[in-house]
């Protein structure tokens, strides 16, 4: 587990996450320069004819750094508002979060709700200010908003553009060296999280989870812990641009799997999956509480759980 990264991009809408997931999927060669399309990861129609992200979207990408091999999980999420639930779901499977600011723009209302958000859930989070090519672009004065923001130290900024290219190994390196390695037991009973589903027509519903603790195998007798719902795991694997089955997976790894579930609403979010042998002695505290509300002119989400609370922004001057 310990070159295992788990990381999801957060901003505001048009900020460029996006874009910059193209290039950080470029640079680790995990798409072919025949493979690649403008918002490689948007695969739904109406979010590539309106340029938004609506769903969040895994994949999984290897990087060498300092002569060792690294797994790096990236979950783009939406920026817009209505789609804050994504995000929210997405930062519950990760350890660490790319905060992308434009540098023309700066920090933004959904800026703030969506690092709550992270900050919530204790991501470490790494600023990025993108679009520094753009002639408005002013780095220095935007660069003060996010330390006035975050608190962190100027270097920690990374400066990038996804347009152009720059910095995209910066932030690769960022991601190994700031965001922790994810902890939990291989050895313990099975305890993954479901955080998000995809419905195929040809072989279900598509339950894409990542492991707390625990292994899960190909054939694997398994058990939705809320739902009471018992299943087969039919296929695991990892999502690359395609899904790449797997005999076996462990804990801190991010994953699809497919049992033959027909009917959508039998998957959760926020579920548990377990093994209906030897099974967890409690399910992960998931988040189907989640509600939005007005706070200062913008929508913030908060979520209940055990682990953490969000605390409204006081202030959006």
């Amino acid at each position: 587990m310990k070159n295992i990264r788990n990381f999801c991009i957060i901003a505001h809408i048009d900020h460029g996450k996006s874009t910059l997931a193209d290039r950080l999927l470029e640079f680790t060669q995990t798409v072919t320069e025949r493979e690649m399309q403008a918002q490689l990861l948007d695969n739904m129609d109406l979010e590539r004819e309106r340029g938004i992200t609506i769903k969040s979207h895994a994949i999984q990408m290897k990087y060498v750094y300092k002569g060792e091999e690294y797994t790096l999980n990236l979950i783009d999420t939406p920026g817009h508002v209505d789609f804050s639930y994504e995000v929210s779901r997405s930062i519950a499977a990760c350890e660490g979060a790319l905060l992308i600011v434009d540098a023309s723009q700066g920090i933004e209302a959904q800026t703030i709700s969506n690092l709550y958000l992270a900050i919530g859930q204790d991501l470490e989070i790494i600023p990025v200010l993108n679009k520094i090519d753009l002639p408005g672009a002013d780095p220095e004065a935007v660069s003060d908003e996010v330390i006035d923001l975050i608190g962190c130290a100027k270097e920690d900024i990374v400066l990038a553009s996804g347009k152009e290219g720059i910095g995209i190994e910066d932030i690769l390196n960022a991601v190994v060296e700031r965001i922790p390695a994810p902890e939990g037991d291989p050895d313990a009973p099975l305890q993954a999280m479901i955080f998000d589903s995809v419905y195929n027509p040809f072989r279900g519903v598509e339950v894409i989870f990542r492991i707390f603790n625990g292994q899960i195998r190909k054939g694997d007798k398994i058990k939705f812990v809320n739902t009471g719902r018992e299943y087969d795991a039919d296929e695991i694997g990892v999502l690359g641009m395609n899904q790449i089955p797997q005999q076996q997976m462990a804990a801190g790894n991010v994953g699809y799997l497919i049992s033959g579930i027909k009917v959508a609403k039998e998957v959760k979010v926020g579920d548990t999956i377990t093994h209906v042998k030897n099974p967890c002695a409690k399910a992960i505290q998931g988040f189907e509480n989640v509600k939005p509300m007005v706070f200062a002119g913008i929508y913030l989400w908060t979520r209940q759980s055990s682990k953490s609370s969000v605390t409204p922004w006081k202030s959006c001057s």
